[in-house]
């Protein structure tokens, strides 16, 4: 990052990621008496071949949540384009970051492209320079933790509920908490230089 010195209260950080209806690994235990594991008041259906699931694209700063959106079928980088478009700068607005705020997004093919590298150079937002593939530095993933933990706990029975539900716990999420997540970035990044880019506690 060279010399130059990033105000991470001043930072944008976006990211898209599917989120299932019925997850694999959404274990529950409860206590039963011997002999009555297996009646039908005491177990849960399971669903063969999964709940389906949805896409959504979403960004955030110290200051709150920003948009969250609904990526209908396949993501490309036209479909990046519109999010930017579409987005972007409204969160931007909605969370007050002035008109120094830095932009962080993974560095997937799709982000990368000439046409969104045009939009970004067009519109003069000023992108961090990110190493692909570390969810070690990715604030936004913490968060993202904690949307799934909040929306599977009101068991939506559909994708139309599930992307309901995601909008409303979205919504609900404290600016506080964010802050608290940004405020943390910077030990986030001194733990990932000592660990020389292995795991940390994060």
């Amino acid at each position: 990052m060279g010399a130059e010195v990033i105000l991470f209260g001043d930072m944008s950080w976006s990211n898209e990621t599917k989120i299932e209806l019925f997850g694999h690994n959404d274990h529950r235990y409860v206590w039963r008496k011997k002999g009555d594991a297996c009646k039908p008041k005491n177990t849960i259906p399971t669903v063969k071949h999964g709940g389906g699931s949805i896409m959504l694209w979403r960004c955030f700063a110290a200051g709150g949540t920003g948009a969250l959106h609904k990526i209908d079928g396949i993501m490309r980088y036209e479909n990046d384009v519109h999010i930017l478009k579409q987005h972007l700068k409204t969160s931007v607005r909605k969370l007050n970051l002035g008109c120094k705020w830095v932009f962080q997004m993974d560095n997937k093919p799709k982000h990368t492209s000439k046409v969104v590298a045009k939009w970004l150079k067009d519109n003069k937002v000023k992108v961090l320079e990110w190493p692909s593939q570390n969810p070690d530095l990715k604030p936004i993933e913490i968060l993202w933790a904690e949307l799934k933990k909040r929306v599977r706990a009101r068991r939506p029975t559909n994708l139309t509920q599930l992307h309901q539900l995601c909008q409303e716990e979205w919504a609900k999420i404290h600016p506080t908490y964010c802050g608290k997540l940004v405020e943390s970035y910077p030990k986030h990044l001194t733990q990932v230089k000592q660990f020389k880019g292995n795991a940390t506690e994060y």
